[in-house]
């Protein structure tokens, strides 16, 4: 199988690569800037089982270096995630790579005759939609600027992919965070796991607004799900809730941490009146869990790391990391 992912150099499209790795698939990479080589190396892939095309998704001349005849499989994995400040001070981009590029990607695709597209899409399309838990068939009321173009990815992707002859489906990907996962300016807020880890590092308190609960997905789940989507023969929908199935706080997974390897200086706590905290929850409220029963009915797939799992793994990959000198 040749699978290429745009926007490959990513945290997630890098969880994506190693897991196509591991079953024996091509992979080609299309971003704007290669991965780190100590990132690079810990994908361990096979001599010549994986490419790296360097240029912008939305230059379709790179678009055709990276999508080339013979391509099974193409994963859309490019965005910008844009806070607030970035899309009142500059929109363009944000619409540009969220949206405006799907259509040369799509055409790109029908060129080479792709059997699969696979639109990574957030759960952040769901934005104002109340209930106890948010299905796929729930009506999506977006509101920022990165939730409206993921949620217009989605429709665009489906209304132009039967008249053109492509299989696509979107997935929209709960909260995010896990192995590879770094600051490359395109996304304005690490996730909050990645912010806990750099206070550890640097030994200072994480001090948190509240325990943020939410439906947290390790980011080798979020992969494994989307190669069982490319994988499938037939799928039945046209877009699918990714995320665990259990909701936990994330200051549970920082107290882990700490406890289980010690550092001085370092806390994971609730910050106390008068303090400020260091770490950012992306916004002031915990949003509900998505509902994961269209997934796992249909392929049998459910996220295999909770709050200890996620956290002892997360711990093991930073050993990893360590050992190889990155």
């Amino acid at each position: 199988m040749s699978v290429v992912i745009l926007g490959g150099a990513g945290f997630v499209g890098l969880n994506l690569a190693r897991a196509f790795l591991g079953r024996g698939a091509a992979v080609r990479l299309l971003d704007r800037a290669p991965p780190p080589p100590p990132l690079l190396r810990a994908l361990a892939a096979p001599p010549g089982a994986l490419d790296v095309v360097v240029g912008d998704v939305t230059d379709p001349a790179c678009l055709a270096a990276a999508v080339r005849p013979g391509t099974d499989a193409v994963v859309i994995g490019a965005a910008i995630t844009a806070d607030a400040a970035r899309e009142a001070a500059d929109p363009g981009p944000i619409l540009a790579v969220n949206l405006t590029a799907l259509v040369p990607i799509l055409e790109a695709c029908r060129r080479a005759g792709v059997r699969r597209v696979v639109n990574l899409s957030s759960a952040a399309a769901y934005g104002a939609a109340a209930a106890d838990a948010l299905s796929e068939e729930l009506p999506a009321q977006p509101e920022s600027l990165y939730a409206v173009t993921k949620f217009a990815s989605e429709r665009v992707l489906a209304r132009l992919c039967g008249p053109w002859g492509l299989d696509g489906v979107s997935v929209r990907l709960s909260a995010v965070f896990g192995p590879f996962e770094r600051d490359t300016g395109l996304r304005d807020t690490l996730s909050p796991q990645a912010q806990i880890w750099a206070a550890r590092e640097a030994g200072i308190p994480a001090l948190l607004p509240r325990p943020g609960w939410r439906d947290w997905l390790y980011a080798p789940d979020a992969a494994e799900a989307v190669a069982r989507l490319v994988a499938a023969e037939r799928l039945s929908h046209r877009l699918y809730n990714v995320s665990s199935p259990a909701a936990w706080p994330v200051l549970a997974w920082g107290e882990r941490l700490a406890e289980a390897r010690a550092r001085p200086g370092f806390v994971c706590r609730l910050a106390g009146p008068g303090e400020t905290p260091t770490i950012s929850l992306h916004g002031g409220s915990d949003r509900p869990p998505l509902a994961t029963a269209r997934l796992r009915d249909e392929i049998g797939w459910e996220a295999a790391h909770g709050l200890e799992a996620s956290a002892d793994a997360f711990l093991a990959w930073q050993d990893r990391l360590r050992e190889e000198g990155a």
